[in-house]
């Protein structure tokens, strides 16, 4: 060990806050005195005179009247040391000079410091950690949201018995899909790439992420729960450095339970869920499979666990082969009658929804021509509305449980519009809608031209709190695409031209395991279709065939 006695260099002076009061309350108020600061670097010797390559160091700082002590390093961390000694481990690869601050507070807060600097050695290394990550080259991982516990916590302490899993809390499959405020976490792909030696990583969150409440107001949140807000990510890789782990469960010393391996992200990274930390410990890590623990950066009493997987999860597909259902829309004129009813009218306060259409029968705003089912919204006056739209139903005259629903359409253009494809539980009169439930198989809105909706409307999840998802789809007025949803007794999955984009967790306490029935509009404003463009004239939802199979 080397050790290296430093000059005092004094800093700081009194800080009162108070008044006469206060300076009697303290008695004489003394900054701390004769500060000095040894260091000992881990394997100093004429060969090694930045250290054995452990990174450790431990400084030991003295004052009088010091009553405890504070270390800033300019790694980014900082440490209290009541006693004023502190071991510290330098991670980052190579060997790096380091701005310390050793703080000693006495009474009413008051303080003196010394700066210094240190230059030390760390050489570990993980390279077969950094090749899984980055399979040599730049590898994307995703939530293994098929696992039980991908996402749970537990405590973090010195109970070796249980410090080193999620045994306060484990997410079952695909949890944080069933939930408006958690259904972004699904979406997130985290991209580890090897820069030569260097590692890198960044984070597609595609523009929301799911904030742990302790830290929402780092994206401008109140909601005081974990929710998915809107978030801004750093567009630019940042630097992960790898390094030893210190944490309870390394501590453990049994082998298996941790790599021993913890990465640390430069400029606040974080891996998907936002727990305040930017320091992961990686517990285990295959080709496929990923599980790293971080503790909560307000709570040192709680450790994160997440399980990422380098396969996108997919849920057993069952086969729908049997059409029982269609229309191709193949004969002209006003659409089939034993499939289709209408809804005419403006409903009730809209359709519930402040919609500001008058739904009809009328050729020039539903009809069949040219092998297309053609829905179109009009600026017209009529029944009182200053716009004309319809809306179809098979209601009374197919109506299912489960199956798969596909629909090739073209969407309108044109603020203010919102066509949709959905389904209805058929018992709506008698168990009120939200009670029913409702599956959205495709919403849009000409407000948001390039963006597709699915949602599922329930009891505690409707309105502006259904279960939502959104993708991107530019050209969606410009060409046809079939917008799916597969529908079990497990799950329901959103798709466009086959690809999932949205999967929700089906149970029995959820009313989406009875019949449903078909609807086909185009609505206007409203509460989701927002502000219609004063230029709107006219505008079609066509619809090449709609067929369903279990």
């Amino acid at each position: 060990m080397k050790f290296i006695p430093f000059s005092v260099i004094l800093l700081s002076a009194l800080v009162f806050w108070g008044c006469e009061k206060d300076d009697h309350e303290f008695g004489e108020i003394i900054a701390p005195s004769g500060l000095e600061v040894a260091v000992n670097i881990a394997g100093v010797n004429d060969d090694n005179p930045f250290g054995d390559g452990s990174g450790l160091v431990t400084f030991t700082t003295t004052a009088n009247e010091a009553i405890t002590y504070k270390y800033v390093f300019s790694d980014g961390t900082e440490n209290i040391a009541p006693s004023g000694k502190l071991a510290k481990r330098f991670t980052q690869v190579g060997v790096n000079t380091y701005t310390v601050t050793a703080i000693a507070s006495g009474k009413a807060g008051v303080s003196t410091s010394s700066t210094l600097e240190v230059t030390v050695l760390s050489s570990f290394n993980d390279d077969e950690a950094m090749q899984l990550l980055t399979g040599g080259g730049s590898k994307t991982w995703y939530w293994a949201a098929d696992e039980q516990g991908h996402l749970g916590v537990g405590q973090n302490d010195d109970n070796a018995d249980l410090n080193y899993f999620a045994n306060y809390y484990q997410a079952v499959p695909f949890e944080k899909d069933g939930a408006a405020e958690s259904t972004c976490l699904y979406q997130d792909e985290l991209i580890f790439t090897m820069d030569g030696n260097q590692l890198l990583y960044q984070l597609d969150n595609k523009g929301q992420t799911y904030f742990n409440f302790n830290f929402e107001g780092v994206a401008g949140g109140s909601n005081g729960y974990d929710y998915c807000y809107d978030f801004e990510v750093n567009n630019e890789p940042q630097v992960v450095a790898l390094g030893p782990s210190e944490s309870v469960v390394a501590m453990n010393d049994i082998p298996g339970l941790t790599r021993g391996t913890v990465m640390n992200f430069s400029d606040g990274g974080f891996m998907s869920y936002y727990a305040g930390s930017s320091t992961y410990e990686i517990l285990s890590i295959t080709e496929n499979r990923l599980v790293v623990r971080v503790v909560q950066g307000n709570d040192p009493g709680l450790a994160w666990y997440h399980i990422f997987t380098s396969s996108q999860p997919g849920i057993d597909e069952p086969t729908f082969e049997n059409l029982v259902w269609s229309d191709e829309f193949d004969n002209d004129g006003a659409p089939d009658n034993a499939n289709w009813s209408y809804n005419t009218g403006t409903g009730n306060n809209g359709w519930g929804n402040n919609e500001e259409q008058f739904y009809t029968q009328n050729p020039n705003n539903v009809i069949v021509e040219d092998g297309v089912l053609k829905i179109t919204a009009r600026r017209e006056e009529f029944g009182g509305a200053q716009y004309t739209s319809a809306r179809i139903l098979s209601e009374d005259k197919f109506e299912f449980t489960y199956g798969r629903v596909d629909a090739r359409a073209k969407l309108p253009t044109g603020g203010g519009t919102w066509p949709a494809i959905w389904l209805l539980g058929e018992d709506y009169q008698t168990n009120t809608w939200p009670a029913c439930g409702e599956i959205d198989i495709m919403e849009h809105v000409g407000n948001e031209q390039d963006r597709i909706f699915s949602s599922l409307h329930f009891p505690g999840n409707f309105a502006g709190e259904a279960i939502t998802q959104s993708t991107n789809l530019p050209g969606a007025s410009d060409e046809f695409h079939v917008y799916s949803v597969t529908w079990t007794q497990d799950f329901i999955r959103f798709l466009i031209d086959d690809e999932v984009y949205h999967t929700f967790a089906n149970n029995p306490d959820l009313p989406f395991n009875s019949d449903f029935f078909l609807i086909l509009n185009v609505a206007m404003g409203g509460n989701f279709g927002g502000t219609i463009d004063p230029a709107f004239m006219e505008s079609t939802m066509e619809i090449d065939w709609v067929r369903v199979y279990q």
